[in-house]
């Protein structure tokens, strides 16, 4: 079979933090891929605002550099796929793997293998990709590498990696000075014997595999991404597996359904560095950007029309967490942060607030995004928007909110199956690393959440490491009160582990609400007065209305309060002077933590201003009749 030497597909994968965009960026720069006048920014390749907020990688992107070998050989091209390290992108990463023909498994010299480590790993294992271990971070002074090394080989038994899978090379390197090595450093020291990538990239070159063809085959390209383009609208990003791919051809287009139409190439791109270029010709192993098919899919085919065959559909991992999305139905809609002022109208005009705005906009997503799944409810202005997890859920509102859509968003459900007549949940491996003196609180956390002790382990330097199988809706709001009881030290991430039987009622939040009973504006005088009975959420001068939630009852019941209510002036002096009290400052919640905070009978309003959590009835008596109702049915 023909072979070609002069391209090499990688994807770069590892759990979130461990560096895989850091050692991207450096191998870009020591590959010449930019200008000496250029200005660089750290993490190039998270090109999203809110990656760079968040510090994680949410979408998968590819890069290319052209390496120059030293003995002077014919310059190769390396295409790499930076993935996310997020469980809740496992849409990304399953696409970046049908893109590439190895993987370099990035793993902590500190932290070693963490859950989404087992997942990415898991995936590429499935697809009987090589994989190459990087030791990234060799010189944080608490790194352990000989640990983190049998910690890995580990991971791949457990995982039933064959023997061509498990004889893995190990590459040693600092992304962040942009080093690497192929012999073993002290711990916490950078590789000696280099002072470059050069290693990692030989590393590349001798291990994964050059793309293979066939000769006589017909041509066969796969959709694995989307993006757009203002003036070439749609363009989709494909790798081509056999025959080549030309500007200005006629392909059949074979879609999801099976249905074929010829449609023609308006524009060929090459990827180079963080650009795309024109280009006349793509041939077997290539990625690269075709414009000019209005309506095309992920996982679709272009092929040729002479002889179409389709390519396998791509398949990810079922939801397991779903909410519901709809308009915004509180009294604010549509007013800006506080409804006043000319700045406030001027923010307003260009807001969407109707239905077929919201409904659009999740169709959008849908394109682009595989993992994702929006199912009709009884209402005409919400939707059950189900995705793999809490984190990608609220990024798509987070999204939407920056373009100014206003949302009601409902707690986080898990999505259940039925299995032998047997209601099964999803459940999900959490590991959880902590400070010893913490151990019984964190053990006390989970058992409140039903979740079961699978291993435990102590480092010996004071931190204990342990897995516990959780039911997923007990993971719900965990992260905030996991974060209170360690004092913040704690690390605790997760994965999909499957679904299990039903494991009954949960309770995960002991206190109730405090629920504004009338509308106004917050003022000091009623803080003050408030404080006592729990914890704020709103600042004085903030509008609220009936039914939204001012703050966090230090009992378990909700209570309805006067929020608005001020002080009365008379023509008596006061025989004390006024006693002006310290307010405590609020606690501001982030979209997250509003929907964490939820009860099953609250909501979150989003607008572009403000995140406020209300009850799902705002009036007080038709919720005390609700309630009551529920208690006698």
């Amino acid at each position: 079979m023909p072979t070609r030497h002069d391209i090499r597909n990688v994807a770069i994968v590892a759990h979130v933090d461990h560096g895989k965009t850091t050692i991207v960026d450096a191998m870009l720069k020591q590959a010449g891929a930019f200008a000496a006048h250029q200005q660089l920014d750290d993490r190039m390749m998270d090109s999203n605002d809110l990656e760079r907020e968040k510090g994680i990688t949410i979408l998968a992107k590819n890069t290319a550099v052209k390496y120059h070998p030293k003995d002077g050989g014919a310059p190769i091209t390396i295409n790499i796929i930076d993935t996310p390290g997020h469980a809740d992108f496992g849409g990304e990463v399953e696409r970046g793997l049908s893109m590439v023909d190895a993987v370099v498994l990035l793993v902590d010299a500190s932290e070693g293998p963490l859950p989404q480590t087992r997942f990415v790993l898991r995936k590429a294992l499935q697809q009987r990709k090589p994989v190459i271990l990087c030791i990234n971070k060799t010189d944080r002074p608490d790194s352990r590498i000989d640990e983190v090394v049998n910690e890995t080989y580990d991971l791949f038994l457990d995982l039933d990696a064959d023997e061509d899978q498990i004889e893995f090379p190990i590459v040693y390197a600092c992304g962040r000075d942009g080093i690497a090595s192929l012999t073993k450093p002290e711990n916490g020291t950078v590789p000696a014997d280099s002072d470059n990538l050069e290693p990692f990239f030989s590393a590349i070159l001798e291990h994964v595999p050059a793309p293979v063809y066939d000769e006589e085959a017909p041509l066969q390209a796969h959709v694995t991404n989307l993006d757009a383009d203002n003036f070439l609208g749609r363009i989709a990003l494909l790798r081509v597996e056999q025959g080549e791919l030309r500007k200005g051809q006629t392909v059949a287009w074979i879609k999801r359904d099976g249905t074929i139409s010829n449609v023609r190439i308006t524009e060929l791109m090459m990827t180079e560095a963080l650009t795309r270029k024109p280009a006349e010709v793509a041939g077997p192993g290539d990625i690269c950007a075709v414009a000019g098919i209005p309506d095309i899919m992920i996982g679709e085919t272009l092929a040729d029309p002479e002889n179409p065959i389709a390519l396998p559909l791509i398949t990810v991992d079922q939801p397991a967490i779903s909410m519901t999305i709809g308009t915004n139905t509180s009294p604010l809609v549509g007013r800006g942060g506080t409804g006043k002022g000319a700045d406030a109208k001027a923010a307003v005009k260009n807001r969407k607030v109707t239905a077929r705005q919201v409904k659009d906009r999740l169709d959008r997503e849908l394109i682009g995004n595989v993992s994702l799944r929006v199912l009709d409810t009884e209402r005409p202005d919400a939707w059950e928007v189900q995705g793999r997890g809490e984190l990608a859920l609220a990024i798509l509102v987070e999204q939407m909110r920056r373009e100014g859509f206003e949302l009601t968003i409902g707690k986080p459900q898990v999505v259940t199956k039925e299995v032998d007549g047997k209601v099964h949940e999803p459940v999900e491996r959490l590991t959880v690393d902590v400070p010893e003196e913490h151990m019984g609180a964190v053990t006390q956390l989970m058992g409140v959440r039903k979740g079961r002790m699978d291993n435990m382990s102590n480092h010996g330097s004071g931190w204990v490491r342990m897995e516990f199988v959780v039911p997923s809706r007990g993971l719900i709001g965990f992260r905030t009160e996991f974060l209170t009881q360690t004092r913040g030290t704690g690390i605790a991430h997760s994965i999909h582990e499957g679904h299990e039987p039903w494991f009954g009622p949960l309770v995960t939040r002991n206190n109730g609400s405090l629920v504004a009973d009338r509308a106004g504006a917050v003022t000091a005088f009623a803080m003050t007065n408030l404080q006592e009975r729990g914890v704020l959420f709103t600042e004085p001068g903030t509008e609220v209305y009936e039914g939204m939630i001012v703050g966090e009852n230090s009992r378990s019941d909700d209570m309805d309060v006067n929020i608005t209510k001020e002080k009365k002036l008379t023509n008596m002096r006061s025989s004390s002077a006024d006693s002006f009290e310290a307010i405590v400052p609020p606690r501001k919640l982030s979209l997250e933590q509003s929907l964490e905070f939820c009860r099953d009978d609250e909501c979150v309003e989003v607008t572009p201003e403000a995140v406020r959590i209300r009850k799902v009835i705002l009036d007080q008596n038709a919720r005390g009749r609700a309630s009551s109702r529920a208690k006698n049915a």
